[in-house]
This record gives C-alpha cells, structure tokens and sequence, in this order.
C-alpha cells in the first residue's frame, strides 16, 4: 500500500530528516534529544567476492555473514544484485528480516553532471528505477551521486543540473517513502560547502546527505565531516582518512564522536576499503565500532 504524505512525513521523521533540510536553511533539531546510530554493513566491503563478472559470493550469503555480526542492519549495494527485479528485491528483504537485519540503504551509482541531455535523461530513470527497488527491498535510503565536471563545462552550470536531476527523483522517493542521501564522492562534491550547494535548494523531505568519512581529501576531513554531519540521513564509515590526499587510520573514536554531537539519528555503515582482507577485518572493526556506538 501506498503511503500517505503524512505516513510518510512521519517515517521521515523517524529516520532524522532534520526539519527545514530540503527548504534551505540551517538544520534545525533532529527528533529526540539523544543521538540514534544503528550499525549497518555495507556489501561493498566484500565488493571482490561480490563482483557479478567472477563472483564467489552472492548478496544472500553476504547477508548470511552479516547476522553473524553484532549488526542491525545490511546495505545492499546495487552494483551486485544478480537480478534487477521486484521479486530478487523482495527475496533480498525477506532473507535479511529471516536473518533478523533490516536493510539500511541501497547505494546507487550515476552521473547527474552529465550535459547531454538524453545520456542525463537516463541516469535520473536509472535513480527512479533503483529507489522502487530500493522500496522493495524494505530500504530506508538510496545512495547517490553528484557526478563530475566535463571538460569545459563550469561547476554552476553542472550544479543546476545536479539541483534538477534531485528534483525529478525526489517525487518518487516522496512517494515510496525512501530518502535520497547524496554522497561527498569528490567530484564536485569534493567540500562540504560543494555538497550542500546540491542538497540545500532541492525542496523535498526526500533528500538528505550520505556521510562518507573517508572521502574528503581536504586539510582536516573530520572538520569537514563536521559539516555535514547536521545534514546526514545515514553514513559510511572508512577505516581510513586522506588528509591533504595522504592516506591513514582513521580515529573511528572521533567520527563517532562527531555523529553523536551532531545528534544524529540512522544507520551508520561500515564500508571496508583498506587492504586487509575483509573476512578477517571487518568483523574486528564491526565490534569496535559497536562498542563505540553503544
């Protein structure tokens, strides 16, 4: 059943769309005076074994190695479903409520800086296509991406195209009662203040940030993760930082501190990318950052 917009104004609520978010201004309040991180893993930490050309891995055993963890919840990467149907969504859902997780997002990949028309025309379908499977799939958000300069375009031009892709799938997600969490995936979300130039003026409850804490490849990215924190409707947390573009450990104390001061309230996923394989340190890094979130 469809939910009403007040059904869906609700869940928005409870997932920490910070009021005023979508009409420009600073956020206000998020609901509940005390930060709400729910710990999520995301399927791209396995990304080798999942990768659908020589896979050694399907996402149901990815969820099967989950529920071994101290999790709440999985993120089901779109780059390795099998099947592109409402029925492999529904199976995916049902298989992690089996398993007692919920799914926390499914990360989309797309490019809305593109200046053909017809070629942008298509990645703002391939979103909308994603967010009703997304749906499906019982999950709360949709990751996405902003996109990256062409040659010889300019970072305003490229911006109100981001701006009116996001208003054309925000309906949708409005509708199916799934928010959109744009990315600092560098491009031209490489600052914060870049980012939020995209998110700011899009007038939906549907459109919130994705917190990646290793993307930032700017002097201090835990100030900038700072940023955008206030904004954030979910997040993937690296093992790693690249401050100045110099990679390093990453504090996993400190950016769990700065979601909880910034209130926030939603899935945090770890997403693994270092070298170490993933069987033997994601589970190490799972437990800390569970002890860390409480």
């Amino acid at each position: 059943m469809t939910p009403t917009r007040r059904q869906f104004l609700a869940a928005s609520a409870a997932l920490a769309v910070p009021p005023g978010l979508a009409a420009g201004i600073d956020p206000v309040k998020r609901p509940g005076d005390k930060p709400d991180l729910k710990l999520s893993l995301a399927a791209y930490s396995f990304r080798q074994a999942l990768d659908l050309k020589k896979p050694t891995m399907t996402l149901f055993e990815f969820i099967d190695l989950a529920a071994g963890l101290p999790l709440d919840a999985v993120e089901l990467t779109s780059y390795y479903w099998a099947e592109q149907t409402d029925a492999y969504a529904e199976k995916l859902r049902d298989h992690a409520a089996k398993k007692k997780l919920a799914v926390s997002g499914v990360p989309v990949g797309n490019n809305f800086c593109l200046r053909d028309d017809e070629k942008r025309k298509a990645e703002v379908q391939r979103v909308k296509d994603w967010t009703a499977r997304a749906a499906k799939a019982g999950a709360k958000t949709v990751r996405v991406f902003a996109g990256n300069l062409e040659k010889g375009d300019t970072l305003a031009d490229a911006q109100r195209r981001v701006v009116a892709a996001l208003e054309e799938c925000c309906p949708v997600a409005e509708k199916l009662g799934v928010v959109l969490a744009m990315e600092n995936h560098g491009g031209i979300t490489d600052t914060p203040e870049h980012l939020l130039d995209l998110v700011k003026p899009v007038k939906s409850p549907a459109l919130g940030v994705n917190i990646d804490t290793g993307n930032f490849r700017t002097a201090d990215p835990y100030a900038d993760i700072a940023k955008i924190a206030p904004y954030g409707v979910v997040a993937q947390v690296k093992t790693e930082v690249s401050p100045g573009g110099k990679k390093q450990d990453a504090d996993l104390a400190r950016v769990v501190k700065i979601l909880k001061d910034a209130n926030f309230h939603g899935y945090v996923a770890l997403e693994y990318e270092a070298a170490e394989d993933p069987k033997v340190a994601v589970p190490r890094h799972v437990k800390e950052l569970r002890k860390l979130i409480g």
